[in-house]
């Protein structure tokens, strides 16, 4: 495997077996979904408004990483399911706010729940060691994702 400059063997078989089990770890988490008729993207678009609030389609494809187009046609197909409702604007009566619908949060937290629930059972194979390197790792992990 290629290094990069400055960083250590370890590091790179380190960062090697994180990417690895990262990528395994979260294929199997997908599986944990309770709708599984919904895409990743229409996911993780409804996981970003429950957690952050209604808000515009564009201020949604930035925080989601996608062309506004792409989250025009994301937003329409949540639209058709009732998972989220468009409203207007609170101060531009020229755009619309993008809101999670009843729904959609109710499926979300049995969605999370069934996750929560199938990673604490796998967790619990683990030594007590490993699950104290997994507490101390976890904010680690998270702020990567945040990166």
């Amino acid at each position: 495997m290629p290094e990069s400059p400055g960083v250590s063997p370890q590091d790179a078989v380190a960062v090697n077996t994180l990417r690895v089990g990262v990528m395994r770890l979260a294929r199997r988490l997908r599986h944990q979904r309770v709708d599984r008729s919904l895409g990743l993207a229409e996911l993780s678009a409804l996981g970003t408004l429950y957690r952050c609030g209604a808000m515009t389609p564009g201020e949604l494809a930035r925080k989601e990483h996608v062309q506004p187009p792409s989250m025009t046609r994301i937003i329409g197909q949540l639209q058709e399911r009732g998972l989220v409702r468009l409203e207007p604007h609170p101060e531009d009566r020229r755009q619309k706010t993008v809101t999670p619908t009843e729904q959609a949060e109710a499926m979300l937290e049995a969605s999370r729940s069934q996750s929560n629930a199938w990673l604490t059972e796998l967790a619990g194979q683990l030594s007590e060691e490993e699950r104290e390197i997994l507490r101390t790792a976890a904010p680690v992990l998270h702020k990567l994702a945040h990166l």
